[in-house]
Order: C-alpha cells, then sequence, then structure tokens
C-alpha cells in the first residue's frame, strides 16, 4: 500500500519536480495543490497519510493552512511536512508549536525528503 501525499505549493515547477521524484523515487501516491484553499477541499474528499506544505504561498499561507487543517475533524492528527526556506529560530520554532510533523529545509534533497514521509505510510498501514 503506498503513502498517500498532498503537496500543497503555489509554484507549478517544484509541484511537478517533487511529485515526478516522490513517486519514482519513493513509490508514493502525490496529489500536488496550488493553495491552502484547495488543499482543505481536497483532504475533505480524500484524506492523505501526510500533506507536505508549503510555508509561503500567497492568500493562505502554510501556517494559516495547518491551522485550518486542524480545525476540521478527519484532519486534527494528520501529519504535516513544512518545507520553507527560512531559516530562523524563531521562524522554524513556530512551526514546531502550530505542530509540525518535520520541518525541511530548502533546498532539500529527494532522497531526505523521502526519508522524511515514508514513515507516514508505514504508520497507516499498521
Amino acid at each position: 500500500m503506498s503513502c498517500l501525499v498532498l503537496h500543497v505549493d503555489d509554484d507549478p515547477s517544484i509541484r511537478e519536480v517533487i511529485r515526478m521524484a516522490l513517486e519514482s523515487v519513493g513509490g508514493f501516491e502525490i496529489v500536488s495543490v496550488d493553495c491552502g484553499h484547495v488543499a482543505l477541499q481536497q483532504v475533505q474528499e480524500r484524506l492523505p497519510d501526510v500533506v507536505l506544505l508549503d510555508v509561503m504561498m500567497p492568500a493562505m499561507d502554510g501556517p494559516q493552512t495547518l491551522e485550518a487543517l486542524r480545525r476540521l475533524p478527519q484532519a486534527e492528527s494528520l501529519p504535516v511536512v513544512f518545507l520553507t526556506a527560512k531559516v530562523l529560530k524563531d521562524d522554524l520554532d513556530r512551526l514546531r508549536m502550530l505542530g509540525a510533523a518535520a520541518i525541511l529545509q530548502k533546498p532539500f534533497r529527494i532522497r531526505e525528503l523521502v526519508e522524511v514521509l515514508r514513515p507516514f505510510g508505514q504508520a497507516q498501514a499498521v
């Protein structure tokens, strides 16, 4: 059983690179969306195993998206992994306080991303 990853990023080229890499290298099933609002709709239609969430996005950023996800009964404990170019300790601490399961700083290696995401699929399969 593969791990379903909901990837939320406003940059179409990043969505495509991550989709191709996670499918080919990690064997993940990927659903990619371009904003937090669409992510909330997607979670209500099909609950992923993990959300891979960009921090900086227009309209609804990653932290706002996580806060909105936590208000959905089915997503209260949904693991969220943040991708961020922000590296200040205060920024990282804030993401941890919001309940991030993991935080990867950009740029990151695909193998590193696969290793961070893999346990979430295994947890669902048990």
